[in-house]
């Protein structure tokens, strides 16, 4: 089922350049026909022309040829014309090997580009949860590395199979025609060769596969210590990084070098049994030319069709030895492929979004053990801010992650509706667009600020971008760049502060102007004097959209219409900053603890 799957996606990966790689394999195949005509054209000129042998056992038209032109012994005379159709065959065989580079690089491209695209676009629509139990290194590295491998094959050893065929098959058969016995003598090795050749593919398959997923592995710690370039030169860790780094490549690095013995020894055993099926060749034919059961010419031609031979022996040897590692990248590319993309399970209902929020004993927990959110039930109207306060762990995060549905909330552990509607009956992609969410690490692309605020849009215009900006509290820093709004924050906004990142992702999300706007611990790295000018912009801007407030600090969470404080999955307690504060509760100690801080 695996193969037949596999099959189905390179067809699909081939839509766009089959007929490219047709015409790269035509092209490729004459040229194995004018390597075929050459040794025949010398042999006709040693053995016919030159030498005077009967030639009842040359083709028909070989023969009526020759007679038009004033038969052999005119043409031994005229020995030039057998050199010029050498000349004249081997320019179309030029011409051949020009079109197959010509037709075979632009298929190449053409595949790799269409895998590329269908591995971005696929890659873009799995679920949320898919992507946090893979590597990005090795989700990397199978888009690059296996990529190449599955297209070097595919253009290097697959379109070539045809002129292997053609080589062997019409080698074989002049050899044969020519001497059974020395035909027989030179084919001994060959089954040797093939034989140990597809023993090589199933002993270094599992090997190429540990290779393939260690430089996964390699990948994603260069990635990581890449992004986290800040925190890594922050806490004098280099040396611990560079020390795990070099101990992964000394690993990956010995993994290649292990597969270099069975390698060497692969190519080596193979020019031994190539070099013996030569000398075999060449001894056994002087004999039986000494014998005379053996013309010069044919002896020549012989030469030509073992040496020619050689390279199909050791290309098929080769491609069955690179379908191992061809085998393992369309693996781990099918693995991508054919995971299942995230889609709508209910009825994709686009409702108004305005309403009340309501969780009813929603349970969830991310894997098999220990539920993180255990039956919370609230309602936040429609239009009022609601603030959420608890300790790490607490579920904070996850009711946002479920409230957008990038994680599903399974059937029979509790109801998410907005607007009386279900989550799971609202179609995902419209409730995300009318769906702002600001995080704690906000993510920023390597584009100007304008381009990460205006992301969303566009549409936008410069006042709308600015008005944005101004209620994030960002306006005024932004002007004072050289560059303003063209600045560019670089990879991840490494070139931002933290609180210059949080104000330009809540600008960003601003630009939606949606009805839900969540703000998950998004102040943490701004003062409280910013804090509550952000704050005050948005009850001035986004008076009828339902806001959730998520913060650690007191300040941030005072003024909503209500506050839920979580702890260990459980809503602890619920209320108005005044009735909690008074409670005598967790949030009247953080209260407390957060006064005397100040």
């Amino acid at each position: 089922m695996a193969r037949k799957n596999h099959t189905r996606l390179l067809l699909r990966f081939l839509k766009g350049s089959k007929a490219l790689f047709l015409l790269s394999m035509l092209a490729s195949a004459l040229s194995a026909i004018c390597d075929m005509l050459m040794p025949q054209i010398v042999r006709v000129a040693v053995d016919q022309a030159l030498g005077g042998a009967d030639a009842s056992r040359l083709p028909a038209w070989v023969r009526t040829l020759a007679e038009r032109m004033g038969g052999f012994a005119a043409l031994g005379e005229r020995i030039w014309i057998f050199a010029l159709a050498l000349i004249l065959v081997a320019l179309i065989k030029a011409l051949a090997q020009y079109g197959f580079r010509v037709a075979n690089t632009a298929a190449s491209e053409r595949m790799v580009k269409t895998v590329r695209d269908s591995l971005f676009g696929h890659i873009a629509r799995l679920p949320f949860a898919w992507h946090m139990h893979h590597r990005t290194g090795d989700m990397i590295q199978r888009c690059t590395s296996d990529l190449e491998t599955l297209n070097s094959f595919i253009s290097e050893q697959m379109t070539g199979i045809l002129r292997i065929v053609i080589l062997l098959g019409f080698s074989i058969g002049f050899m044969f025609s020519m001497n059974a016995r020395l035909a027989m003598i030179a084919l001994a090795p060959v089954p040797v060769i093939v034989a140990y050749s597809i023993w090589f593919h199933h002993r270094v398959g599992v090997a190429f596969l540990d290779c393939d997923e260690n430089e996964g592995i390699l990948s994603t710690m260069a990635q990581e210590n890449l992004a986290g370039v800040r925190v890594v030169r922050a806490f004098g860790h280099e040396r611990a990084e560079r020390d795990r780094f070099e101990k992964q490549n000394a690993y990956y690095t010995g993994l290649w070098m292990k597969l270099a013995v069975p390698m060497a020894t692969y190519w080596s055993v193979g020019d031994i049994l190539s070099g013996t099926q030569i000398l075999l060749t060449v001894c056994y034919g002087a004999v039986f030319c000494l014998r005379g059961e053996m013309t010069a010419g044919a002896y020549i031609a012989f030469l030509s069709y073992c040496a020619l031979m050689t390279w199909p022996v050791r290309t098929l040897g080769r491609m069955i030895s690179e379908m191992s590692k061809a085998g393992v990248s369309i693996d781990r590319i099918a693995y991508i492929m054919t995971s299942e993309e995230e889609t709508d399970r209910g009825s994709r209902l686009t409702p108004e979004l305005s309403g009340d929020i309501v969780f009813e004993n929603v349970r969830f927990s991310y894997e098999e053990g220990k539920e993180l959110l255990r039956n919370i039930s609230f309602t936040v109207k429609g239009g009022s801010t609601l603030g959420i306060l608890g300790g790490t762990g607490s579920g904070k995060s996850t009711l946002v992650l479920l409230m957008s549905k990038l994680y599903e909330l399974e059937p029979g552990r509790g109801r998410i509706s907005i607007g009386g509607v279900d989550l799971r009956e609202i179609d995902t992609a419209w409730l995300r667009s009318h769906m702002s969410v600001v995080l704690q690490e906000p993510f920023l692309f390597s584009d100007s600020i304008r381009g990460n605020i205006a992301i969303t849009r566009d549409d936008a215009t410069e006042e709308e971008i600015r008005a944005a900006a101004r209620v994030a509290a960002l306006e005024e820093t932004v002007d004072a760049f050289p560059k303003g709004f063209d600045t560019l924050v670089g990879e991840r906004g490494v070139t931002l502060s933290g609180g210059q990142k949080q104000r330009t992702a809540i600008a960003r999300a601003l630009m939606q102007k949606a009805p839900i706007m969540v703000f998950d611990d998004s102040l943490s790295a701004v003062d409280s004097e910013t804090d509550a000018r952000i704050r005050a912009g948005l009850r001035d801007s986004f008076r009828n959209a339902t806001v959730i407030l998520i913060s650690h600090r007191i300040n941030s969470l005072k003024n909503a219409d209500r506050i839920l404080v979580l702890d260990d999955g459980r809503i602890a307690e619920q209320g108005t900053h005044d009735q909690l504060s008074r409670a005598g509760g967790l949030y009247q100690r953080i209260c407390e603890i957060q006064e005397e801080a100040v």
